[in-house]
């Protein structure tokens, strides 16, 4: 090794603290672009706990047939309701993601535990991936847009990859850190997959309990195997079918569109271009014939007194503030985080 002092690369000043920060900034885009790149999902980087579970729960719909049972039945579609609606659209999209509205204690623990039944995640982890979303919608960086990695990406093909803890740790720290460390969340956080599988004893043991173990399959079967699939297509379908197909309400930077027979399976999520033009509003159909089942659940908490200061004024115009709303929202978080 050759070469004096005086020949090495020092700076000439120390980085400023706003000069490290850009940095840091950078280095983190950069990280959760590479997470959820598509080139993640290769044979030896699968999530094999998510792929295993996912595939388990479709294979034992072949099973619906065989275990049919009218009180099956009404269970997969109430708890259809319970998770998906309530759980997903009302508790972890609008009201945690989104903040459209604040909760009081009964039913936020509610709509969280609704929401831990449905599979799809933690409260977390759904929230921050979502703002993800919202703030790279159909660009570089987007965890599941049909422009970036195909449709069979958004729809599920996304889910598989298996992605590091630092990448999560940055998400939740860019992205949520004003939830990051609210006990209830911690709760959740750590014991979300002790509900989903404590809901699936639970199915077993009161179908037993009624008519023998062939109820007990039943309810499984149909409670969480059919019930969850169905759910987590419809929620899929917002993140692949409402960006490829239908119209728009609104121009929005990206290209979300409102598509009918999604907001119907998935409980008026199907309105996307109305939600993705303006993200922070609870109500997500705008004209008169955009039914939103889930605005109809945020309307009776609020009459109860369990939800309040509900974010419902209607604009007019095509004129989108997607830009202008993620920005006063991510202002808003570090503001809350910092509080």
């Amino acid at each position: 090794m050759s070469g004096t002092i005086s020949t090495l690369a020092v700076p000439d000043r120390l980085p400023t603290a706003s000069e490290l920060k850009k940095q840091q900034t950078v280095a983190d885009n950069e990280a959760l672009i590479q997470a959820f790149h598509r080139d993640q999902l290769r044979w030896n980087n699968v999530d094999w706990v998510v792929t295993l579970f996912l595939i388990g729960v479709h294979l034992g719909c072949f099973a619906a047939p065989f275990f049919f049972s009218w009180t099956g039945l009404i269970v997969c579609v109430v708890m259809h309701w319970v998770t998906c609606s309530i759980g997903i659209c009302l508790g972890y999209h609008r009201y945690l993601a989104h903040k459209a509205m604040k909760l009081r204690a009964p039913a936020e623990f509610g709509v969280l535990l609704c929401g831990c039944l449905s599979g799809e995640g933690s409260p977390l982890t759904w929230a921050a991936t979502h703002r993800l979303h919202h703030q790279k919608s159909d660009q570089n960086g987007d965890p599941h847009s049909p422009y970036i990695g195909g449709p069979w990406w958004s729809h599920i093909l996304w889910l598989f990859p298996k992605r590091s803890t630092e990448s999560t740790r940055i998400m939740f720290r860019r992205y949520v850190p004003e939830l990051v460390d609210r006990p209830l969340m911690q709760f959740f956080e750590k014991t979300f997959a002790i509900w989903l599988w404590a809901g699936g004893l639970a199915l077993l043991a009161t179908g037993w309990a009624l008519d023998g173990w062939r109820m007990g399959v039943s309810l499984v079967v149909w409670g969480m195997c059919v019930r969850m699939t169905a759910a987590y297509h419809s929620t899929w379908f917002v993140n692949s079918a409402t960006h490829l197909w239908g119209y728009r309400n609104y121009d929005t930077r990206d290209h979300s569109r409102n598509l009918w027979w999604v907001a119907i399976l998935a409980y008026g999520e199907g309105w996307h271009n109305n939600h993705h033009a303006h993200p922070s509003l609870a109500p997500a159909g705008h004209k008169w014939w955009e039914v939103d089942i889930t605005w109809w659940s945020i309307r009776l908490l609020r009459a109860i007194g369990q939800a309040y200061d509900v974010k419902d004024r209607l604009p007019q115009g095509r004129r989108a503030d997607d830009v202008k709303e993620q920005q006063e929202f991510e202002q808003t978080i570090l503001r809350d985080s910092a509080a």
